[in-house]
């Protein structure tokens, strides 16, 4: 009871090796990321792909999209890794173990051991003549000293299968461990040159015979990170960009690839994979400049490693994290076309307007090269084809369209691709203008009381095909959200209704979504409710009339009670009015305001004037604002009179 007086709101972890999926090129996979990676190469016969996390003595095989496979652990430091020619069995190099491990290709388990000597540690491997060949080091009271070991699979013990000092007598031993190089193009062939600070030979060994024979050597002491063999030539790709030939027992200087190289890898086709700092570089046989390039952004690159069918190369790419990402890219001896499309960026409809556009690529395209044109509009959702355009010497094209739909139109030129080329799509967008359309609504500013049923009426003018409105309501209030109330086909008139039960004051809108020719429209007509009040008198002794108004009389010591019913809303009030009759006229008294019960009302006690005679009158408000809400508009409830007798 309130009272007054007559003043007052994946990952997925794998131990510490991550799998994330990467983004390269054209090809983008799940791929594996290692703290220090050695050894990648790839299986053909069982599509794998291996790379080993040399500190943390783990192998892992991904499938040629890159994604993870198998991953064996428990190999100490792993230094190296090759894959048999048959493709069935996968060699590591096991420094720390002091030993040169085969496993399956297919499963990772390990088939043998193969213990080369606690006092020689491996490094490299590589598969040429039937045997595994490993370069190692050993040290002992002369100092450091780099060889050459080999495993014969076929020995029936593994223990008479080692062969160490293997280098001939022309090739003196080195300060420390070699790098190696062979390929299943140039059988029999192996590569071995000083992996040490200092500057050594390179050379070539013939490895197909009993004992390894010295095919050529460079005169020369180079600082050589990579050595690799380039099949269908008498040349070695050193550093990833100098080719050197052989043809006459020594190396000499040959043709320079067209960029600089850190690493490379050579297919058994002659493609080469070339690394420099963030690009991957790819050239075709025998080509000096790159047919492809691929961007590694902030990353720089590592390794590279050709499948043995040359549809991909797969490459490590270094992470600010200190971590190498596993990146495989697809058709890369393709070289990837720049197609254009300008189209202008406005146009009336149903007038001609011209697209042009150029597709350049590293690889010229054949003369006749057609592309093909695609319209996508209001009137072909799904793309309509247009006749195909004939690309010029200069690589440029054009077309006229007349586009019959306005909105927005996208022109897509595509090429299909070919035997030198990846496939290429562009598109353009353009504003084709469409006419306007009127679109009215009724009842705009119209006051209605509380819950009362309103029709709303929408007319809609001239279209084309569509002849659809939608009738949204959206009550004033968060707690009550916009909400469709009717949609449908205009009549013969033009005409859509819908009713609306005004509770709150809200904005009703009609939406035209436009069609081909005629543009979207939508109108918008606000109308308002008041709230529902109502005040019951109590404690009064009787009812009589002075005049012509109805009084409610009470004796002069009575406190009145007034209980005011109210819409509810959450946090509303109402104000209270009251004024007092003297010598004829009216005179408001200070009103206040009231929180209004939860339940609709409040029960507020007036308090008894102690004197005769005096008449007063009492009335509840809602004021929009001042209330505590704007969901409604401002709401007058009806007087009451009040007399006090003796």
């Amino acid at each position: 009871m309130r009272s007054t007086s007559v003043a007052t709101a994946l990952a997925v972890l794998f131990s510490s090796a991550a799998l994330s999926v990467v983004a390269a090129g054209t090809a983008s996979a799940a791929s594996a990321v290692l703290t220090t990676p050695v050894g990648l190469v790839v299986d053909g016969a069982v599509k794998r792909v291996f790379v080993a996390d040399e500190a943390n003595g783990r192998i892992v095989a991904t499938d040629y999209n890159g994604t993870v496979v198998d991953v064996n652990v428990g190999f100490g430091d792993v230094s190296g890794l090759a894959v048999s020619d048959d493709g069935a069995t996968l060699y590591a190099a096991q420094a720390t173990g002091h030993a040169i491990l085969a496993l399956d290709a297919a499963t990772l388990e390990v088939r043998n051991t193969y213990d080369i000597g606690a006092g020689a540690t491996p490094h490299e491997i590589a598969f040429a003549g039937g045997r595994v060949w490993f370069s190692y080091r050993t040290d002992d009271a002369d100092g450091m000293h780099g060889n050459l070991g080999s495993v014969d699979p076929a020995a029936a013990d593994p223990a008479a299968a080692v062969t160490l000092g293997q280098l001939p007598a022309a090739v003196a031993p080195y300060y420390n461990s070699g790098v190696l190089d062979a390929s299943t193009a140039v059988p029999g062939l192996l590569t071995y040159t000083d992996s040490g600070t200092t500057p050594g030979a390179i050379n070539l060994l013939d490895v197909s015979g009993a004992t390894p024979r010295l095919v050529a050597k460079t005169d020369d002491g180079r600082y050589a990170n990579d050595v690799d063999l380039v099949p269908g030539t008498s040349e070695v790709l050193w550093s990833g960009h100098q080719r050197l030939g052989y043809a006459d027992g020594t190396f000499t200087q040959g043709t320079n690839l067209s960029e600089d190289g850190w690493y490379a890898d050579v297919s058994p086709a002659g493609l080469i994979a070339q690394v420099y700092d963030r690009h991957l570089n790819i050239y075709k046989a025998g080509s000096d400049t790159p047919v492809r390039r691929f961007d590694a952004g902030n990353s720089t690159m590592g390794a590279a490693a050709w499948a043995p069918d040359s549809s991909r190369v797969f490459a490590l790419a270094g992470n600010y994290d200190n971590t190498y990402t596993l990146k495989a890219f697809a058709a890369p001896a393709l070289s990837a076309p720049t197609l254009t499309v300008d189209a202008p960026a406005s146009a009336p409809r149903a007038k001609k307007l011209t697209v042009t556009g150029k597709i350049t690529a590293t690889v010229p395209f054949p003369a006749g090269t057609r592309l093909s044109v695609t319209r996508t509009d209001l009137e072909s959702p799904n793309g309509k084809a247009l006749a195909a355009v004939t690309v010029k010497a200069d690589g440029t094209y054009s077309f006229a369209d007349t586009p019959p739909a306005g909105g927005t139109v996208t022109y897509k030129v595509s090429y299909a691709g070919d035997a030198d080329h990846t496939t290429a799509t562009a598109s353009d967008k353009v504003a084709v203008s469409r006419a306007a359309t009127s679109l009215s609504l009724n009842n705009n500013g119209k006051l209605y009381n509380y819950g009362t049923d309103v029709k709303f009426t929408a007319h809609l003018g001239t279209t084309y095909k569509n002849r659809s409105v939608k009738i949204y309501s959206d009550p004033f209030g968060a707690d009550k959200p916009k909400k469709l109330v009717k949609t449908g086909r205009v009549d013969s008139h033009g005409n859509i209704a819908a009713w609306v039960d005004m509770t709150r004051d809200t904005a009703v809108t009609a939406v035209f979504d436009g069609d081909a020719r005629y543009a979207a429209k939508t109108v918008k007509a606000t109308a308002y409710a008041r709230v529902k009040v109502s005040t019951a008198v109590s404690k009064h002794y009787r009812t009589a009339k002075i005049g012509s108004t109805s009084y409610y009389w009470f004796h002069k010591n009575t406190d009145p009670v007034l209980t005011t019913a109210m819409t509810y809303y959450k946090g509303r009030q109402f104000r209270f009015d009251l004024q007092v009759y003297y010598q004829g006229s009216w005179y408001s008294s200070d009103s206040e305001y009231f929180a209004l019960g939860t339940n609709g009302k409040t029960a507020v006690r007036l308090g008894a004037p102690g004197e005769s005679g005096i008449r007063a009158r009492v009335r509840s408000v809602y004021v929009n604002g001042s209330s505590g809400d704007t969901v409604n508009s401002t709401t007058y409830g009806a007087w009451k009179y009040l007399y006090f007798s003796n």
